[in-house]
């Protein structure tokens, strides 16, 4: 393996992935992030946004006013809709270019896609499906001491070291795995939608474009896209919901989603679901929560007949509420619970129910 000079590599860049000339909002989240990340490892680290397509420069200014202190623009009409092969060529030869430490990925479909092959390309490690990152020793103990599956024994917290430390769930999500890449650069991580903190827009922030003339011609890109045709179905949206109200095993059989789905309609939430009434086929997976859904962290999360397992409770106790519903008041989800209410889900979500009623009819009454 070829001597890499680490002082040649600097910055932390981000792919700011957009869909249909729209920022997604997985890679507003990690511009926030890459602003914590650069502030740890040196006062001149900057965040860099990568945006890729046709016609998208005017996205830049919701990149700065999310914390990007630099846009690398790459523009041409073949980039206009995502290709695996046009995407990873542009981006593979920036990063060669212009050398960044750090490079973060949301965990969409392209994230997903793009970024092993970039990782590949760059003979780089990546670590998929990052729900925490630290660049300091110190930092990283004191998440550890919040998780109980991780091990701090070995670590020093006083030690400089700088390196990138990517924690993701392993094993089923029964432990957590800290992975390091000390050898190569770019250190590369895709994280997951709703895990990290988007920073309050600053309004009016600007930043240098560094505008990237891309070495692409139609025959680099073996796959021709003919027609882009969106389903019909309507399609969950966990990410973006401020109430969300999901069901477990608790519910008995698939029915119990029509009550599930009334209780949402009435609070105005969206409704989500345990990984095992997914795979019991009681409802797609959109709905669900947790490692292996989405990670979510709504103003309220409802979970009704939920027990609580690690990998459920990793992917929604962000949630600035919660309220479980549950005949077993010994259940996990009870423990973390801002309020537990213990009874039978079918008679309580229609008391709820028909409390929101009287509320919307009081306050109706009262403003007139």
């Amino acid at each position: 393996m070829a001597t890499i000079n680490f002082d040649e590599y600097k910055n932390v860049w981000v792919f700011v992935e957009q869909r249909d000339g729209k920022l997604m909002n997985v890679a507003l989240e990690l511009l926030g992030e890459g602003r914590r990340l650069a502030k740890d490892i040196a006062e001149d680290t900057k965040v860099c946004a990568v945006l890729v397509g046709d016609k998208v420069e005017h996205l830049a200014k919701e990149c700065f006013a999310y914390g990007a202190d630099s846009v690398y623009l790459i523009e041409d009409p073949l980039l206009k809709n995502y290709t695996t092969d046009g995407y990873t060529k542009v981006i593979t030869d920036a990063a060669n270019q212009f050398k960044p430490d750090i490079f973060l990925y949301g965990a969409t479909h392209i994230g997903r896609d793009l970024a092993p092959r970039v990782a590949a390309r760059l003979n780089t490690g990546l670590t998929a499906d990052c729900t925490h990152l630290d660049v300091s020793v110190a930092g990283y103990i004191k998440y550890a001491e919040e998780n109980t599956t991780l091990n701090t024994k070995s670590l020093d917290p006083n030690s400089p070291d700088k390196g990138l430390k990517m924690t993701r769930p392993a094993f089923g999500g029964n432990l957590m795995a800290t992975i390091v890449c000390p050898r190569t650069r770019p250190q590369m991580a895709t994280v997951r939608p709703g895990v990290m903190q988007k920073m309050e827009p600053i309004e009016g922030a600007t930043g240098e474009i560094v505008k990237v003339t891309p070495e692409i011609k139609a025959s680099d890109i073996k796959v021709e896209i003919l027609d882009i045709v969106k389903s019909a179905k309507e399609l969950v949206s966990l990410t973006d919901a401020n109430i969300i109200c999901s069901a477990g095993r608790g519910l008995g059989d698939a029915s119990g989603f029509e009550l599930m789905q009334k209780f949402a309609d009435k609070v105005g939430g969206v409704v989500g679901a345990s990984r095992a009434a997914v795979d019991a086929g009681w409802i797609g997976h959109d709905h669900q929560v947790g490692q292996t859904g989405t990670t979510v962290k709504p103003t309220i999360y409802f979970a009704c007949g939920i027990s609580g397992a690690i990998q459920h409770l990793a992917g929604m106790q962000s949630s600035d509420c919660i309220v479980a519903i549950n005949k077993d008041p010994d259940s996990p989800i009870m423990e973390i619970a801002d309020y537990a209410i213990v009874g039978d889900l079918y008679k309580v979500i229609p008391e709820i129910i028909a409390e929101w009623d009287n509320a919307e009819a009081l306050y109706d009454a009262t403003t007139k």
